[in-house]
């Protein structure tokens, strides 16, 4: 059987689909070979979404899906970049990054100007070697709300408009913003990351419902809050941070729940996203092709419909999420 497919507007789309900031040394360095045999496995596996962005490794990740993808028919993908950030080499020596590592010389510098937009999507097209992508997000625009309305989103629609592009919309870690876009800017879908998992259920306050009826699609991202749920200890990251005590000692009694039960942290976390029918795509990233067979197990992987259920008496996640089953 093959993987679930959904409709991001006019696009086909799989359920479970491919991040890429891994790819780009998030973290830690990916060799070209790693990184080639995780899109591979994704590939093999049946994903064929993908989403990259000028940030991830400044320019590594999307060379990479970029060197991939051209080998299949483009209509056989979808693949979504973002806008807002240019890579520029910086005057001497590139500074360390404190996220990215094993990356080109070129440095993010934010614009989301109109003329800045269309900068970044050729210099992106460049890059990954397409003659088009399917998808643009305007990615980050936190403290630029009104270029980012004024300039990022004239852009995208005029290229929406045009047939350049089927889906716009905007890449963020906080659902707050998101809102104020929806209601701003006639967007497809938002890629939201880390606002809605098992620690974290914000995106129901507002976002969610007001997707759902303006039927705006959600790319779901950080569905592991940084690896806290995945593996979750005293070292482990959320939001892209060391996670605080406290947040450990929930992702631990979320862990021992989940033992109890004989199941597996991760195909809980995974399974709770993709539970609330405003979630289109888990887009999940890897940095290696176990991480992505492991990712797709943990989809498919049978959680006890009494794990839910305790999941709900205890008050573990808000009351308004949905769960597998109906729990």
């Amino acid at each position: 059987m093959g993987m679930k497919r959904s409709r991001l507007g006019a696009l086909d789309v799989t359920s479970i689909g491919l991040g890429s900031a891994p790819l780009g040394g998030l973290f830690s360095p990916v060799s070209d070979a790693d990184a080639q045999a995780t899109i591979e496995r994704a590939w093999s596996l049946g994903v064929r979404f993908f989403d990259t962005a000028p940030l991830y490794g400044f320019g590594l990740a999307e060379r990479r899906i970029g060197a991939f993808l051209r080998q299949q028919k483009r209509d056989s993908y979808v693949i979504s970049t973002k806008v807002g950030r240019l890579l520029r080499a910086p005057d001497g020596a590139a500074p360390e990054d404190e996220h990215y590592k094993g990356t080109p010389r070129e440095r993010p510098v934010f614009d989301f100007s109109y003329d800045g937009v269309m900068r970044s999507v050729e210099e992106s097209l460049q890059r990954l070697g397409l003659d088009r992508v399917d998808v643009l997000l305007v990615h980050d625009p936190d403290d630029h709300y009104d270029d980012a309305v004024s300039g990022a989103f004239r852009a995208l629609q005029r290229l929406r408009e045009e047939g350049t592009v089927k889906a716009i919309g905007a890449g963020m870690n906080q659902s707050g913003m998101l809102v104020r876009f929806a209601q701003a800017v006639p967007v497809d879908c938002f890629l939201l990351a880390g606002r809605y998992t098992l620690l974290d259920q914000g995106a129901l306050d507002a976002l969610f419902p007001l997707c759902q009826t303006r039927n705006i699609g959600i790319l779901l991202g950080g569905v592991y809050n940084s690896g806290i749920l995945a593996n979750p200890r005293t070292s482990a990251k959320f939001n892209y941070q060391d996670a605080d005590a406290a947040l450990v000692a929930r992702a631990l009694e979320l862990d021992e729940l989940c033992r109890r039960h004989a199941t597996e942290l991760k195909a809980a976390a995974l399974q709770f996203c993709m539970a609330h029918p405003a979630v289109t795509v888990a887009v999940m990233g890897a940095r290696n092709a176990a991480e992505v067979a492991d990712n797709i197990a943990m989809s498919e992987k049978a959680v006890p419909p009494a794990f839910w259920q305790e999941l709900r008496a205890r008050r573990l996640v808000d009351a308004r999420a949905p769960l597998p089953g109906g729990a």
